[in-house]
């Protein structure tokens, strides 16, 4: 069911392990080339090429685009009363991590009169997209969204694929829970065409669009299949985006003491997101590796979800790695830079400190990858395919920028003119020189 990569008594180099270790094929490029006439045709044809491309990929033709408030409100109104409270917990935790996320300003007083000064200014609009494939996704809302609300964020307009059952709207629970966080700005589009909608913006082809259906945004946020991460490719530049998303991918670092059932649930959990998940246990101990062969075998049966989860831990992208010992295994887990790492070994805290490639880490036997992805207030929209080595994971940070302002007096732009002036000479720019000379 899952094959084993066994790395005991070897030693690799750098780029060696990264050929060992299982990763997902995402072809990304051939796929852009599909999703390329799609991009071009929303931005040509703005609405009319959203309903065209919802009743071709999602079969149905929406009747509105822009999801009514009436819409919102009754979906919210009919959420069950249980899940309400989840979602307000996750809401709660949420916010509460990211408000102190926000970064400050300061300045700096180089010389009298001499001041730079960095403050923090949120892009104006974003576009955050929610996806409706395989699974429904609210959780997405909240991370998207209240990550975007806490960094000042004014405008937030949400996409989310149009549902046939639904007559052409999202998913209920995905626009209950933007009614929930105050969004009122939804959208059925989903796939390619829905981040081409928000990064050209869409003239409306039908009168309950209005002349202009959608704005233009700064940032595209928001996890999605291949077709997305093309998308994302091909209008980065026009917006800023979160990151090409990939298929998930778990990987537990653990020692003879971890119980081989909390590891083959973790395993299974992540599994069975995408027939394209990748699951690796890293480890030292041949009992545990066995064991959780054996548990996985029982649990993969017993699993609704079972034909894809299957499919995933079957896949090349999925693995046992063994080791010789757990520094070994750090090596390994920081090579492979996984989206979620979960460690479960004698002295995990300790280990976490010594990771330096992962989106999130979770520590101990009671920090389940399953935690993060709903209440533990940490952002689930993580880096994966290896991009945890130079990326972190959606923020505050996603959505502000550094702006850095200059204020010198006279005395001390005098006090540095030489200066300038010989460096401006140096690289054969003398108009740079006579700005400052210029003045005085």
């Amino acid at each position: 069911m899952i094959s084993r990569i066994d790395l005991r008594g070897r030693t690799l180099s750098r780029r060696e392990l990264l050929e060992t270790l299982p990763r997902a094929e995402v072809d990304v490029e051939h796929a852009a080339e599909a999703v390329a006439p799609i991009v071009h045709g929303v931005r040509v044809r703005g609405a009319a090429e959203l309903r065209d491309l919802a009743e071709r990929f999602d079969g149905v033709r929406p009747e509105h685009l822009r999801v009514p408030a009436q819409a919102l409100a009754d979906a919210l109104a009919a959420l069950d009363p249980q899940l309400r409270d989840a979602l307000d917990e996750t809401v709660r935790r949420v916010r509460r991590v990211h408000a102190a996320q926000v970064p400050e300003g300061f300045a700096v007083e180089l010389a009298p009169g001499a001041q730079v000064r960095q403050r923090w200014v949120p892009v104006r609009r974003v576009g955050l997209y929610v996806p409706g494939g395989l699974a429904v996704y609210p959780s997405s809302v909240v991370m998207n969204v209240v990550a975007a609300q806490e960094a000042g964020v004014a405008s937030l307009a949400v996409a989310s694929p149009p549902q046939r059952d639904r007559a052409g709207l999202p998913d209920p629970v995905v626009l209950a829970t933007c009614a929930l966080l105050g969004v009122d700005e939804v959208y059925a589009a989903g796939g390619a065409q829905a981040v081409a909608m928000f990064a050209y913006g869409a003239v409306g082809s039908e009168p309950q669009d209005g002349e202009t259906l959608c704005e233009p945004v700064d940032v595209v946020t928001g996890p999605g299949n291949v077709y997305v991460a093309a998308a994302k490719r091909l209008v980065r530049g026009v917006v800023g985006i979160d990151a090409e998303a990939g298929p998930t991918e778990i990987a537990i670092l653990a020692d003879g003491t971890a119980d081989p059932v909390h590891v083959a649930a973790d395993l299974i959990s992540q599994a069975e997101h995408d027939p394209l998940a990748a699951a690796v246990l890293v480890t030292p101990s041949v009992e545990l590796a066995g064991a959780v062969e054996a548990k996985l075998v029982d649990r993969v049966d017993a699993t609704p979800n079972r034909d894809r989860v299957r499919t995933a831990l079957d896949g090349s992208q999925s693995a046992i790695v063994l080791v010789d010992d757990l520094t070994a295994g750090l090596e390994v887990v920081n090579a492979y830079g996984a989206e979620h790492l979960e460690i479960q070994a004698q002295g995990a805290s300790a280990l976490a400190d010594r990771v330096t490639s992962a989106g999130a880490i979770f520590v101990g036997p009671w920090s389940p990858v399953s935690l993060g992805d709903y209440m533990a207030g940490s952002n689930h929209v993580l880096p994966t395919g290896g991009c945890a080595h130079y990326a972190s994971g959606l923020g505050v940070h996603s959505f502000v920028r550094a702006v850095q302002v200059v204020e010198y007096d006279a005395d001390a732009l005098q006090a540095v003119a030489g200066r300038i002036v010989a460096l401006a000479q140096a690289e054969g720019l003398p108009a740079h020189a006579e700005a400052v000379q210029a003045r005085f």
